[in-house]
């Protein structure tokens, strides 16, 4: 019963963060007729007027987030073109990380690298689990995969801690570069707590993508157990 409950809390722990994010980006996800800036047009703003011409802004598909190597604010096509409080906000946090870059800001050079070597790292573990059983049958005992097993959580694990370890920098961006930003004359300060919501919910992605790591991992050992 004991073990149970400690895997619903469990469960519920790793679905709850990215659960949250996603229902606060939705609910200020609606185009509001008032707002003069798409994400895009108000990203190229903060951008100019903090004599960063040259970093430029794009449009992608594989979500929003700032390239140091190119020197690009990339946002998605809803928070690219929309004019909704969500996509002003993503664009101004985008724009803070662009900030931190200008500023030599080491943790977020330390990030790019540790996303890297998580993005291997969870790769690596998949395969590595995926042919774990394929060394069981090998060897002829349960134990002969057991190395390869491990190697492969070890994978799971760095990624899911890798990904933790960036929350500062998410936080840095949100709250001591894009919301200052936003108080100057973006935002009305009766949209302020809920960009404040939308800010934390940016950082807490990477809660989300921890935690999903962990489920990963969890997945691949209950298979392995059969």
């Amino acid at each position: 019963m004991l073990y149970l409950l400690a895997l619903v809390v469990f469960l519920v722990l790793m679905v709850l963060p990215g659960w949250w994010a996603n229902a606060v980006l939705r609910r200020h996800a609606g185009e509001r007729a008032e707002f003069t800036h798409t994400g895009a047009s108000l990203a190229r703003r903060l951008l100019g007027e903090q004599g960063l011409t040259e970093v430029r802004v794009e449009i992608t598909e594989q979500g929003d987030h700032y390239d140091p190597s190119s020197r690009t604010v990339r946002l998605s096509a809803a928070n690219y073109q929309g004019r909704s409080l969500t996509a002003l906000t993503v664009a101004a946090h985008e724009v803070g990380h662009a900030l931190q870059h200008q500023a030599g800001y080491q943790p977020l050079t330390w990030r790019t690298r540790l996303v890297r070597v998580a993005q291997g790292a969870e790769k690596l573990g998949a395969v590595l689990m995926l042919i774990t059983p394929v060394f069981m049958l090998l060897a002829r005992r349960p134990g002969g995969g057991l190395v390869t097993a491990l190697i492969g959580a070890a994978g799971f694990l760095s990624a899911a801690l890798v990904h933790l370890v960036t929350l500062p920098v998410e936080f840095d961006a949100s709250f001591r570069r894009a919301l200052p930003l936003l108080k100057l004359d973006v935002l009305e300060p009766r949209d302020l707590p809920a960009a404040r919501r939308i800010l934390t919910a940016c950082a807490l992605t990477y809660v989300a993508a921890s935690l999903s790591a962990m489920l990963n991992l969890w997945r691949w050992l209950a298979i392995l157990r059969r």
